[in-house]
């Protein structure tokens, strides 16, 4: 599962997110972890996305190689943190799952379900 650096900067009530590795990928909430959450999702909507238009998806940098960039540099210099954004993609595929559920408690319910829903 790749992982991207992200990051967040902002104050209490508005969080910004920016994945420098997928441009123009980006998040926000009212707190860092609902950006981060938000961050998540904004990653796999961008992949969905250039998968669609038949691109690649960039490699992500290093946590190291993304510190040298010049525009996160300042970020960080200015109160920005950085932070691991994994990409999770749907797999789409079936599988096959064993349930086993009380089958005294299936038919209650169903049969109250059929009584509530005839009356």
């Amino acid at each position: 599962m790749p992982r991207y650096i992200a990051l967040v900067d902002g104050k209490p009530g508005a969080y910004g997110v920016v994945v420098p590795d997928l441009p123009g990928c980006t998040s926000g909430g009212k707190t860092v972890d609902a950006a981060l959450r938000n961050a998540v999702e904004a990653v796999r909507l961008w992949a969905e996305d250039a998968r669609a238009e038949g691109e690649a998806m960039p490699r992500p940098r290093t946590i190291e190689a993304i510190r040298r960039d010049s525009e996160v540099a300042a970020a960080l210099a200015k109160s920005a943190v950085l932070a691991v954004v994994p990409l999770l993609l749907d797999a789409g595929r079936p599988a096959k799952a064993n349930l086993s559920v009380d089958a005294s408690a299936f038919i209650a319910s169903a049969a109250r379900e059929k009584i509530t829903r005839d009356a």
